[in-house]
């Protein structure tokens, strides 16, 4: 069996596949949503998740939420309305019982899987600028996404930006 040590940087990797794979967290470090450090926060954000987990005894998937939702929020200034915050949510609690439970050879498959379907990365494009004098009357300009993988099932709705903030949010 793994050494303790081992096993905790198991549960690291799983946690970083499966964050550096949400096409929300991509978005915001791709378009900068984070500042000019947004790839350091993306790493720094799967150290305090994982840390989150192991800190916190049965943790419920509402508590998740709000963690990953408040670290969106504050340091990549997106508020996540897409619906996939859920589902992050299961599969980090997914892993981490299978990490409890000492099926390590199940998280390194679903590490596996997830480092295979990284590749996929969501893709966002602006519309073209508008040459308006008029601020007056300006709306937030939206931004379109498309799934860069025919293995998506959904499609991933674009950014919307709201008094500075900005909202992906579920069609």
């Amino acid at each position: 069996m793994a050494t303790p040590a081992a096993s905790r940087v198991l549960f690291s990797e799983a946690v970083r596949q499966v964050l550096l794979s949400w096409p929300v967290l991509q978005i915001a470090v791709d378009n900068g949503f984070g500042g000019v450090y947004g790839t350091q926060k993306a790493d720094w954000m799967v150290d305090v998740v994982q840390q989150f987990f192991h800190d916190n005894a049965d943790l419920q998937r509402g508590e998740v939420e709000d963690f990953l939702s408040d670290i969106m929020n504050q340091e990549f200034n997106t508020v996540v309305e897409d619906g996939s915050l859920p589902q992050l949510c299961d599969a980090l609690l997914q892993m981490f019982s299978q990490w409890q439970q000492g099926a390590l050879q199940t998280l390194r498959n679903t590490i596996d899987a997830l480092s295979q379907k990284k590749s996929e990365r969501a893709k966002v494009t602006a519309p073209p600028p508008q040459s308006d004098d008029d601020e007056e009357d300006e709306e937030p300009q939206v931004m379109e996404c498309e799934p860069s993988a025919p293995s998506v099932s959904r499609k991933a709705d674009p950014p919307e930006e709201e008094d500075g903030w900005t909202v992906v949010k579920k069609k």
